[in-house]
């Protein structure tokens, strides 16, 4: 009489995404704290977050890895690449925000940069706080709630930047500066953009498994 071995579901990988979000979460706080008025030694801030996207890197390969290696995953294996590039690209995105303040001198952040770094945050946070509910079909309409919230966030970043943007090329003269500004508004704008891919990944997850 044939036997079937049934292989389990490896579901490693919602503990893998689950410590990907709470390490973005705590990088997006540094980008905050960095970027606040009158922060010091933002060098020291810089390379911390760049170890925070040096583990999500860590974790990120581990997903890839596992993803190979696993012959039945909890959701479809492309999602799980989706999402594990997406968070990814968030964390590289807020790292070079932190990056090229430090690396081009810049003096102290504006009231935008300071708006656009807290909205990255919100956006970690929100997804960190829902993550789990990819475990349970059950809490599904709570994911569908966070990417509403998610897609408001960086709406609001948008209008952030665009309000920067003008204000930038209205009140600065200096090319190297306008040039310098504009790309750190463009990183933490990514890291925006990218955090809705994220969302919008969960998204199409719930409707695909509810």
């Amino acid at each position: 009489m044939a036997r079937f071995i049934l292989t389990p579901r490896d579901t490693k990988f919602y503990d893998l995404f689950e410590q990907d979000t709470g390490n973005l979460v705590v990088a997006a706080q540094a980008l905050v704290d960095m970027f606040e008025e009158g922060c010091e030694d933002r060098a020291t801030r810089a390379q911390q977050i760049k170890a925070y996207e040096e583990h999500g890197d860590s974790i990120t390969h581990e997903i890839m890895k596992r993803l190979h290696r696993s012959f039945v995953t909890p959701i479809d294996r492309e999602d799980i690449a989706t999402l594990a590039h997406a968070l990814d690209s968030v964390m590289d995105f807020t790292e070079a925000a932190a990056r090229t303040l430090v690396l081009y001198r810049m003096p102290e952040p504006t009231p935008q940069a300071r708006d656009l770094a807290r909205i990255v945050q919100g956006v970690a946070t929100r997804l960190h706080e829902v993550m789990p509910s990819l475990r349970d079909r059950k809490q599904f309409a709570r994911i569908l709630r966070a990417c509403v919230d998610i897609n408001r966030l960086e709406n609001e970043a948008d209008a952030v930047h665009h309000a920067a943007q003008a204000e930038l090329f209205e009140s600065c003269t200096d090319a190297i500066q306008v040039i310098k500004w504009r790309e750190l508004y463009q990183h933490l704008e990514n890291a925006t953009d990218l955090g809705e891919d994220v969302a919008n990944a969960l998204e199409g997850i719930v409707l695909k498994n509810a």
